[in-house]
């Protein structure tokens, strides 16, 4: 059976922050857990300690982390987005708080015709998050 996974590479100016991502949105999000940490060995291909493979569970759905440091000509783009409902105001903003930390507000936090509350940011790692409060 397939499977399909997230898989987010940390590059450029986000290079080996891919762990430090992991351990934020382990903080964010409440039914987050980091299932699985591998860091590259001294003598491997990329910085000894940094992310080899990383696994986040959020919400029941696995994403892998990793960091490269190779010349990679894109990182993170708002055009693919994580989509977060969230079952209290409370908690959207919350969540809204910590991740506009550092971010940029792409869509302020506020009633929308297809939300009462919603908000569009990009956090600190470049990473984008839709979050809609249920």
């Amino acid at each position: 059976m397939q499977k399909y996974t997230p898989f987010l590479m940390f590059v450029r100016e986000q290079h080996g922050k891919a762990e430090e991502a992991m351990q934020f949105y382990a903080a964010v999000f409440a039914k987050a857990e980091i299932a699985n940490l591998e860091r590259f060995g001294a003598g491997e291909m990329e910085s000894e300690g940094t992310l080899r493979n990383g696994v986040l569970r959020l919400g029941g759905l696995d994403y892998i982390f990793m960091d490269s440091s190779l010349d990679h000509r894109f990182t993170f783009t708002p055009a693919f987005s994580i989509f977060v409902q969230c079952e209290s105001e409370t908690e959207i903003e919350s969540v809204f708080a910590r991740l506009t930390e550092a971010g940029h507000i792409l869509m302020p936090l506020d009633s929308y015709g297809f939300s009462r509350q919603f908000a569009w940011v990009q956090d600190k790692y470049d990473v984008s998050w839709q979050i809609n409060l249920a």
